[in-house]
């Protein structure tokens, strides 16, 4: 397995997505993700609209950092993150390196 949390995503211009093996055995690295068949995707549910603001903020500066930026439906206390990467048509590595740094940020607001 990787360390997710500690990798960077790097660009994947040309390349293959992922095997639905490969997702499957990554899910395992990221808790309440799961892939609907184009993308890795996870609800995070917060207690106002102030917190989920918050949460979009921190999320999106981890993501321009990695310069791999997900999908977002947002509402007063919900917001739905969907990663897959365009430049492969699927699924990617990138995908979950995002999605286990975006769990670290809840996981220290907790």
């Amino acid at each position: 397995m990787t360390n997710l949390l500690h990798a960077k995503c790097h660009p994947l211009e040309g390349g293959e997505p992922m095997a639905d093996a490969q997702i499957r055995s990554h899910l395992n690295e990221v808790s309440g993700w799961h892939f609907d068949g184009k993308a890795i995707e996870k609800t995070f549910t917060f207690k106002d609209w102030l917190e989920t603001i918050a949460f979009v903020d921190a999320m999106a500066w981890i993501c321009h950092t990695e310069d791999h930026h997900p999908d977002v439906a947002l509402s007063y206390n919900r917001c739905v993150i969907r990663f897959n990467t365009h430049s492969v048509g699927g699924v990617s590595i990138n995908d979950f390196i995002c999605a286990a740094k975006v769990n670290a940020l809840v996981a220290f607001a907790a």
